[in-house]
């Protein structure tokens, strides 16, 4: 199979790291996404959203959207819950992942690392704060509860999460006030094949 993505960016980056958790092999193709990788007829024809990651399978089926990739590649794991309440729990945060967390801090992080924080998107950058703590502050309540998002274990919904989470200072959000989420991030880090952003 081949992954598409930019490995600094944590909706690929979460992929890689659950191929590497789970030991899948897989060609990863790099996209330069400020370069326009992704608009070409090449790509267009395996994602019509002109967004990476993508999955393409040998076959030449491909998948979009990076938490149906992690539970598409997770099916007969301990990382996706067999028990329908359980996996609606994942798919929770997954959801969480994509409306609350990543608009706010992905963006901001873009902005700043991508980009450079030009001027005239730091009011942009700015507006995305606010929402960005209130995520890391929805995390944290859980965190506390839990060793994990969706309890006593590691899932996708973790590695969803964990992609921008670890980075989210390059968006200007201060994890040291988030201790529940210093210690999961750690925890996530000592498990067997983990594979940093690099």
């Amino acid at each position: 199979m081949k992954i598409y993505g930019d490995i600094q960016s944590g909706n690929c980056y979460k992929v890689k790291l659950l191929c590497s958790l789970l030991e899948i092999e897989h060609e990863w193709v790099h996209v330069d996404i400020l370069a326009g990788g992704t608009q070409t007829s090449d790509f267009l024809v395996r994602n019509p959203n002109g967004k990476i990651p993508l999955l393409e399978l040998p076959d030449g089926r491909c998948l979009f959207e990076s938490n149906a990739i992690l539970n598409y590649l997770a099916i007969g794991s301990a990382l996706l819950p067999k028990d329908s309440f359980d996996l609606a729990k994942v798919q929770q945060w997954q959801f969480f992942e994509q409306y609350s967390h990543e608009p706010f801090i992905a963006v901001a992080r873009f902005i700043a690392k991508y980009l450079g924080l030009p001027e005239d998107r730091r009011a942009d950058y700015e507006s995305k704060q606010e929402g960005g703590s209130k995520a890391l502050s929805v995390m944290e309540a859980q965190l506390k509860e839990t060793p994990y998002l969706a309890g006593e274990q590691l899932t996708t919904a973790d590695i969803s999460l964990y992609g921008y989470t670890h980075v989210a200072e390059e968006g200007g959000f201060t994890l040291s006030n988030y201790p529940a989420i210093q210690v999961w991030i750690d925890r996530i880090a000592t498990h067997p094949n983990y594979v940093g952003m690099a």
